[in-house]
């Protein structure tokens, strides 16, 4: 298996305990700075208010299977929950795109650690995405 990091974020967040337990708690912009070789994807990606991150997790525990969640007083199977430890730290980011320029996307919502690769940019598209 072989993934290509396309890009890096920038955040407000330097540490694991600095980002919020979910992004949406958080009004922080953070930037989406995708690589040159990458920018072509970035084509039409104006007309979408809202995008679906994947990044990594490089600084996620990745050898625990049960977790106890914030405010929750049991140990959780990690494909339960949405917890960064898990054995493969890909994380899923619903975020509301603020402005962009050039390869970067600003957007708020995100719960990424600053220096977290970049995986993937996928659109919300509310007819697809909400049951």
């Amino acid at each position: 298996m072989l993934l290509n990091q396309i890009g890096i974020i920038k955040s407000p967040y330097k540490l694991r305990t600095d980002a919020p337990r979910q992004g949406r708690y958080s009004p922080e912009i953070s930037e989406l700075m995708v690589f040159d070789e990458y920018s072509d994807g970035l084509d039409s990606i104006k007309r979408h208010e809202y995008l679906y991150v994947f990044y990594w997790q490089d600084k996620a525990e990745r050898d625990k299977l049960k977790v106890t969640p914030p405010g929750e007083l049991g140990e959780k199977g990690v494909f339960s929950i949405r917890s960064p430890a898990r054995p493969n730290p890909i994380a899923l980011c619903l975020v509301k795109v603020q402005k962009i320029e050039n390869n970067s996307l600003f957007v708020k919502w995100l719960d990424a650690i600053d220096g977290s690769p970049l995986l993937d940019i996928k659109p919300f598209i509310k007819e697809l995405d909400c049951m």
